[in-house]
């Protein structure tokens, strides 16, 4: 146990073999709640002096009395987990001796109990209540989640990993997994959610809940989340047309369709997520905005939910925030090292404005992050104003921006000032009043880290100037800007090199003399990469730093095209120079390239 101390065990202290007697299990009432020690006694399985001497022992080199009991040899790792739970009012179960009915198997896909390690074994459905067996008292996570996938109360016991394997094998064996294909044909079969179909706005409160509380479309939606996480797709799409109903995942920023479900299940679908993310089941006029927390494997998913009335029924898309997926470090984000020490020569100034810029899905907010997760440190007050905030990072203070209620960019901005910041980060210069108060801030000696939606670096200046800000004000505060896009990383597994044809060059304005004999390279799809030939995604950068002579352009209010000119001459490397450096090194191919950046003037 790395988080504890190495303990010698004192033998003169240790009570002679055969003095703990093991006895019955007390009544888990009697144990709810009592010190560790006083439940290990009660279970027959230390005797005070065992107890005390940990207790001294932790006293001197700290750490958890049940690891260093475990260490001392007093208990086994078994037998702690079995004073925890009991500690937590949870009693075991031996799955050994009892044979669990299918009907209580159904109700969890098999996805569920083998992603999350439990198992079902009684029903009630009287009381809507599902008991679990779990391996683990640390995985009390599964029981919150399980009740919100599930829309069930959970209650949990403890059994043994042993038991819980061949227990897993038993109900849910490999090979027998749900597919969506599968639930999509008992969804078709289901009488009770066909009986919804064409009546449109005439569902009242209490049919909704019902269909909602359906036990295929709660399997079907779960089976949907808990593939897309796997999947590490960044959005789940549910969309309702005139004659069909599309479910769509969006992986490495390109969306694939799945087996779409009969197109009654669109609002079943809907209000399912809706009782899940808490929001009004009854509106389906408005559109509405919340989210649903899970943990996937021990990592936190954050699911922001938005429901939109169209024409057909409600659209619903679930961005997925991943926090174990996110790379929240400079080093990893993948800008060229050079890049990289220009880029913290810039967040690493006492004060002035640096802008990241780029289109919706470029992966802005995530190098803001990884910039703001290295400057932050206990000497630093860090202010953020997002919309909505993504990631909770520790040491920072973050505010959702609320335009409904008032809370702009901008009243949030004017009230970080008065909160003596060192780093301001506001989500996005969307206003004339968010750049002036910006302005504001940075002239105070503050750094102020911001987004803007344009093509390329230069750009944002004009971008600036149309939104109102005076030249000079701009050239004052204004200490660099970073364009970026996301391409698809070829998958590793399938790489395959091939020469590239003068057709193919020509796309990315490059003459066969300028490639030479280098070699460019395609994934050929595989298994690893869904036969997609990508797995995963690199950003490409173009930083532009302001110095005297671009400042002396942007005075005279010179043309966008003009800026990139200059810049370009004073070392500015283009998106489409470094995407065509990504080629080279084999990262990414010519068609992403060519997708994701503009030709040079």
């Amino acid at each position: 146990m790395s988080d504890s101390p190495t303990v010698q065990k004192d033998v003169s202290k240790a009570p002679a073999a055969g003095t703990v007697r093991p006895q019955k299990m007390p009544p888990i009432e009697q144990l709810r709640g009592r010190p560790l020690g006083r439940i290990l006694i009660k279970m027959g399985k230390l005797r005070r002096a065992q107890v005390h001497e940990a207790l001294d022992i932790q006293k001197e080199k700290r750490g958890p009395v049940g690891s260093i009991l475990v260490e001392l040899g007093y208990i086994t790792e078994e037998d702690l987990n079995i004073s925890l739970a009991a500690q937590s009012g949870i009693g075991m179960v031996d799955l050994t001796k009892l044979d669990i009915g299918p009907e209580v198997i159904a109700v969890m896909p098999a996805q569920m109990a083998n992603t999350y390690r439990v198992i079902p074994y009684e029903l009630n459905t009287e009381r809507n209540e599902l008991t679990i067996a779990l391996e683990s008292p640390d995985n009390f996570v599964a029981t919150d989640d399980l009740q919100t996938l599930l829309g069930m109360k959970i209650k949990a016991a403890l059994c043994s990993s042993a038991e819980l394997q061949k227990a897993l094998d038993r109900y849910y064996p490999e090979g027998q997994q749900d597919s969506i294909k599968d639930l999509i044909g008992d969804l078709e079969a289901n009488t009770d959610l066909a009986k919804f179909d064409g009546r449109g706005d005439s569902i009242d409160l209490m049919e909704l809940k019902e269909i909602a509380d359906l036990n295929p479309v709660k399997k079907l939606l779960n089976l949907v989340l808990l593939q897309a996480i796997k999947d590490k797709a960044s959005d789940i799409h549910f969309e309702p047309f005139e004659d069909e109903f599309k479910m769509r995942y969006r992986i490495d920023g390109v969306l694939y369709e799945m087996v779409p479900p009969p197109r009654y299940v669109a609002l079943a679908i809907a209000s399912r997520i809706k009782v899940m993310a808490n929001l009004d089941i009854a509106e389906r006029r408005l559109p509405q905005d919340g989210r649903i927390e899970l943990q996937f494997k021990g990592a936190p998913i954050d699911l922001r939910v938005s429901v939109l009335p169209t024409m057909f029924g409600e659209s619903v898309v679930l961005r997925v925030l991943d926090r174990s997926n996110v790379q929240l470090s400079l080093n990893k984000i993948g800008m060229r090292d050079d890049d990289l020490v220009t880029f913290r020569q810039l967040i690493h100034k006492p004060n002035g404005i640096v802008i990241n810029t780029g289109p919706t899905g470029s992966g802005k907010t995530t190098t803001l992050y990884a910039a703001l997760s290295e400057l932050n440190n206990p000497e630093v007050k860090i202010l953020t104003a997002e919309d909505p905030v993504e990631y909770d990072i520790d040491g920072l203070v973050q505010i959702q921006v609320r335009p409904d209620v008032g809370l702009t960019f901008a009243r949030a901005l004017r009230s970080f000032l008065r909160q003596d910041p060192d780093i301001i980060l506001v989500g996005e210069i969307r206003d004339l009043e968010t750049a002036q108060i910006s302005v504001q801030a940075a002239l105070t000696g503050h750094l102020v880290l911001s987004t803007l939606h344009t093509n390329d670096a230069p750009s944002a200046i004009a971008r600036l100037l149309d939104l109102g800000l005076e030249p000079f004000l701009l050239t004052a505060t204004l200490e660099g800007i970073v364009a970026q896009r996301l391409v698809r990383r070829i998958c590793t597994h399938c790489k395959t090199e091939y020469r590239p044809t003068e057709k193919q060059l020509m796309e990315l304005d490059l003459r066969p003399e300028e490639a030479g004999d280098r070699m460019f390279h395609y994934g050929k799809g595989c298994d690893y990469c869904n036969s997609t030939g990508y797995r995963g995604r690199v950003g490409i950068y173009e930083i532009m730093v302001l110095d005297e002579a671009l400042k002396e352009l942007i005075m005279e209010r010179a043309a966008t095209v003009i800026l990139r000119r200059e810049a370009i001459k004073r070392g500015m490397r283009t998106l489409r120079e470094v995407g065509l450096m990504a080629i080279y090194d084999g990262d990414t191919t010519l068609d992403e390239v060519v997708k994701e950046t503009i030709v040079d003037d």
